[in-house]
């Protein structure tokens, strides 16, 4: 059926960019024909085989002896860098290569296949996904196609939950929007293995614990502790450079979570999954969420709006500094203000 589809838009003589720019100028036409049942079955046909181009290649950064990084720039999806917003880091280990959130995209996951083959021969054997946001997991089709489907991928239960339900479907189609649709061709694959805080993988010489503290980014946020190289990604409980999406989450909770993981793991070096990774990068975080939330909860308590709270807000020390270097402040830092107060208002009454 994908050969004959694909058969048919090569006779009709469309490439993939006349086909894009033809569905995207005939959108009422379209609309009309999707009620036809082999029309809508064309449709995914076409979807199975058209795919984005290749992402560029991102030389992978050397963060500790097992421990390797593919940095993204950007903080955020665009047509310009295909979808390429997250890091992804990966293990090298006797037993194999462990990948530590995989990427947003099929093609961005084949281009991070692409550079851990140019560091070790070595197969991936298991991927770890830190919560259910796609720009950290859609990479996992890249990966299924490369090492088979059975190559493990774990995450914790409520991640995989929400990836096999709307959350899945729903972040593909946001990354081919957000891009243009530069990922097309990704599929949803959901993590098919389960981990629990506390849990701890042996992979030749290395071992990664497992660590989770209740609700910070997400409901779900998975930290992985890399031992012996003091090393711990922290995926997106944590960021530099950029203000996080706090819909899902709770500043209170992202406090907590820091103390927690920071008396178990001790002194690390934290890998974010946006941002350069730091050893002060808890800190330097916490006091930048500290400052959003701190100023909205003293409005709830003397009674002033989220107005006066937002106000006091960007002229916190702690969030000024921050308003003209980083990614994502001006069109964000209002709606998270709100966020914090209505959290605040939620602990206050």
């Amino acid at each position: 059926m994908k050969d004959e589809a694909q058969a048919r838009v090569q006779a009709a003589g469309w490439s993939r960019r006349r086909w894009l720019v033809t569905a995207a100028g005939g959108a009422a036409a379209v609309a009309g024909l999707a009620a036809m049942p082999e029309v809508r079955l064309f449709a995914q046909q076409l979807q199975d085989f058209i795919e984005g181009p290749p992402v560029p290649d991102i030389e992978p950064e050397r963060l500790s002896e097992h421990v390797w990084m593919i940095y993204a720039k950007d903080g955020f999806p665009t047509p310009e860098n295909q979808g390429m917003m997250a890091n992804v880091v990966f293990v090298v280990t006797g037993a194999g290569v462990v990948v530590l959130d995989s990427g947003g995209s099929l093609q961005i996951g084949e281009m991070a296949i692409r550079m851990i083959r140019k560091v070790t021969p070595q197969p991936v054997v298991a991927i770890f996904i830190s919560h259910y946001h796609g720009d950290h997991w859609l990479g996992n089709h890249a990966f299924v196609n490369a090492y088979g489907p059975d190559l493990p991928i774990y995450s914790l239960a409520h991640n995989i939950e929400q990836i096999r339900g709307a959350e899945g479907n729903l972040w593909r189609s946001l990354m081919e929007r957000w891009t243009n649709q530069a990922t097309m061709g990704t599929k949803v694959v959901a993590p098919n293995r389960v981990v629990e805080h506390g849990q701890t993988f042996r992979f030749g010489q290395v071992t990664l614990r497992m660590h989770h503290y209740g609700t910070a980014h997400t409901p779900s946020d998975l930290c992985v502790e890399v031992l012996p190289d003091r090393v711990t990604y922290v995926g997106d409980v944590a960021m530099n450079n950029r203000i996080a999406n706090m819909d899902d989450g709770s500043y209170v909770g992202t406090f907590k979570y820091y103390e927690a993981l920071q008396q178990a793991a001790g002194d690390q070096l934290w890998v974010p999954g946006h941002g350069r990774p730091s050893r002060t990068l808890l800190r330097d975080y916490g006091e930048f969420m500290a400052g959003i939330y701190e100023p909205a909860l003293k409005a709830v308590e003397d009674g002033q709006g989220v107005e006066v709270a937002r106000a006091n807000v960007l002229k916190d020390p702690r969030v000024a500094r921050h308003a003209r270097t980083m990614q994502g402040f001006d069109s964000n830092i209002g709606k998270y203000v709100s966020l914090a107060y209505l959290e605040a208002e939620k602990i206050a009454f």
